[in-house]
């Protein structure tokens, strides 16, 4: 049998049709479990949580059907109580699907603790900006007998002596001391 004998026989072009109507019907019962099980259409808005604590945006995200991640809580704002949410993604307002993970960012207790350091021996003029950059404030500066001018000879956190290395909360205010160039 010839090539083009069997291709124009009517077995081989009913299966050809046979072939054609089981993809078609195929394609068209996947599309429907997909419709079904992908909730086309169906939405849910994502509530604000924003200065709320965890509890009530977790009870909140399951009311909705919403699962809640917690991404981070290093960054303190004064803003906002403590452990509650500062930030979220999606935004609040946001249609997602079902089940969909809203990351959420928390308010920690304080400020993170930042070492101090070892800033004797240098001039203010150096240390200031070291400190200021770390996230301290500048606090006075007492000045006592010291043959360099403006040396810094200790630091001082609520009147106590700060060694280096020493663990304070960012934003802390440290007070200077400093030579005034008279010496002995």
């Amino acid at each position: 049998m010839s090539l083009v004998k069997f291709l124009t026989s009517k077995v081989f072009v009913k299966q050809l049709v046979l072939a054609v109507v089981v993809v078609i019907v195929l394609c068209f019962l996947v599309l429907k479990w997909l419709n079904i099980s992908t909730n086309h259409g169906e939405f849910k808005s994502v509530p604000d949580l924003t200065g709320k604590s965890l509890g009530v945006a977790q009870i909140e995200l399951e009311q909705e059907t919403l699962t809640l991640e917690i991404q981070d809580s290093a960054n303190y704002n004064p803003d906002y109580p403590k452990y509650s949410v500062i930030e979220q993604e999606p935004k609040a307002g946001s249609q997602v699907k079902e089940d969909r993970k809203i990351y959420i960012t928390l308010n920690p207790s304080g400020y993170r603790k930042i070492a101090v350091p070892d800033l004797r021996q240098r001039t203010f003029r150096q240390a200031k900006p070291t400190l200021e950059a770390l996230g301290f404030k500048i606090g006075k500066t007492t000045y006592i007998d010291n043959i360099g001018k403006d040396m810094v000879l200790g630091l001082r956190f609520e009147g106590n002596p700060i060694a280096p290395g020493e663990q304070l909360s960012k934003t802390s205010t440290i007070d200077f001391v400093l030579g005034n160039g008279n010496g002995n």
